[in-house]
């Protein structure tokens, strides 16, 4: 995205819920989040990092991860990446726990993401996504004004 987008309002949630800034969070939780979220969709990233590699990623200053929390327990999350404010803002990893998709949360906090990397003003917001990705990712982040702007075919290792 390279403007704000115009959007009629996403609704709340209709389950009670809460949103929290995960600060410094300890390794064991992020990878916790990480893998519950990012399990099915073959995320492995993060995981070949080592605690201290991983650590100076999201306890650096311009990394904020939100956690949303849903009926008491974690139901999503959104890592917002500022280190290469202002001229792009990445969504560098969002998503939910399987037990809270297909319950009309994910366009809402993917929405509250969108706005508060906007409120900074950055240049542009970019967000990430492969064909392994859940069959409706791409079309969400499109109704939430992101566009395809490159494509790349890569290959992927399961043993990873």
């Amino acid at each position: 995205m390279r403007e704000r987008p115009s959007l009629p309002p996403v609704p709340a949630p209709a389950i009670r819920h809460a949103l929290m800034r995960a600060e410094r969070p300890p390794v064991h939780f992020y990878r916790y989040l990480y893998d519950i979220v990012g399990r099915d969709w073959h995320w492995v990233d993060r995981k070949r990092l080592g605690d201290e590699q991983l650590l100076s990623i999201i306890h650096d200053e311009e990394v904020e991860i939100y956690v949303l929390y849903a009926e008491g327990v974690p139901a999503g999350f959104a890592e917002l990446d500022f280190r290469k404010f202002p001229e792009v803002v990445d969504l560098a990893f969002f998503g939910l726990v399987p037990d809270f998709i297909g319950r009309r949360i994910g366009p809402w906090l993917l929405r509250w993401a969108v706005d508060e990397m906007w409120r900074r003003e950055p240049e542009r917001i970019t967000v990430n996504t492969c064909t392994l990705d859940h069959p409706g990712a791409l079309p969400m982040y499109q109704r939430a004004g992101f566009r395809p702007y490159d494509r790349r075919e890569t290959s992927l290792h399961l043993d990873d």
